[in-house]
């Protein structure tokens, strides 16, 4: 296989289309479909289905896709190896959730852009299964997770720090001044929740069952932000970390209600796959998040 060739590929599920892939490259259009075809020749099937104006990824070609991910990545660190050791390049593709993007993240980046300015950085935002899913795939290269702490058959996970977390409410609301268990909630509170397959909502959401307590009315939502603005407008209850809770609670913008959450703790992790090769550039960032830990401790034991 033709490492142009396998760009080409990796290209087309990035951008979603020949045509647009063609342009990024510099190539014609019948050069990209000839890379492609020449790809599908030597696997023996196809891997981009055709409908019309719209390419779909078929099962062959996601299962191509990791190798190539890979391949191009061993390429590139060859290419590039002698003059990393000396002062790291490249590229550094992070995954994390919204919260740790916003809250963990920039001081990191900052720094290490600082020190690093020949390495850029791509931060790709998700959910916590899918940032895993990518780590599998080699689309991203680590990832900050927010989860409790687990072992992982293929990814080396490493705890930054333990998370506080917050159970809020609209500051007028009634249990605000009460320190009531979820089993005194009256039915008809709303509560306001990310979306399935979060970790600490999932945590939450058994904490209210044990209780005895099913929620007649919840709203659900992507956006961290948009869940405390929906607080602040006296829409419902949520859980969320507190790093995202913190200014709103100190301007007096919503309440903290006293209620401890049964469950694991919640952790900031630190994901790589364990086949992963560290390049220096990577290898620095990795010391950078554990150097920023202690600050975060100090941070979260002088509250």
């Amino acid at each position: 296989m033709e490492l142009k060739h396998l760009k080409t590929f990796k290209v087309i599920t990035d951008v979603g289309g020949f045509t647009k892939a063609a342009d990024m490259l510099g190539y014609a259009q019948s050069s990209v479909t000839a890379h492609i075809q020449t790809l599908e020749d030597e696997i023996g099937s196809p891997i981009f289905d055709r409908i019309g104006k719209k390419v779909v990824i078929t099962d062959a070609g996601k299962k191509l896709l990791p190798y190539a991910i890979q391949m191009l990545d061993l390429y590139d660190r060859a290419r590039h190896i002698a003059k990393e050791e000396e002062n790291p390049a490249g590229t550094i593709k992070i995954g994390a959730p919204e919260s740790l993007t916003v809250y963990r993240l920039p001081p990191i980046i900052s720094a290490y852009k600082k020190l690093y300015p020949n390495v850029q950085i791509i931060i790709k935002t998700f959910e916590c299964w899918r940032l895993k899913e990518l780590l599998r795939s080699g689309e991203i290269d680590i990832a900050l997770l927010l989860q409790p702490e687990h072992e992982d058959s293929d990814l080396q996970l490493t705890k930054l720090i333990d998370e506080p977390m917050n159970v809020i409410a609209p500051i007028e609301h009634p249990l605000a001044k009460k320190h009531d268990e979820p089993i005194s909630i009256p039915f008809d509170e709303t509560f306001i929740y990310t979306e399935k397959g979060c970790d600490y909502r999932a945590t939450f959401e058994n904490h209210l069952l044990k209780h005895g307590y099913v929620p007649d009315t919840t709203l659900e939502f992507w956006s961290i932000e948009a869940i405390k603005q929906c607080v602040m407008c006296g829409l419902g209850i949520s859980y969320l970390p507190s790093i995202a809770v913190q200014t709103e609670l100190g301007e007096g913008k919503i309440a903290s209600l006293d209620w401890k959450i049964d469950g694991e703790n919640v952790s900031t992790l630190l994901a790589i796959h364990k086949n992963k090769w560290l390049s220096p550039a990577l290898d620095a960032f990795i010391e950078m998040c554990t150097q920023y830990s202690v600050t975060w401790q100090n941070e979260i034991d002088n509250v």
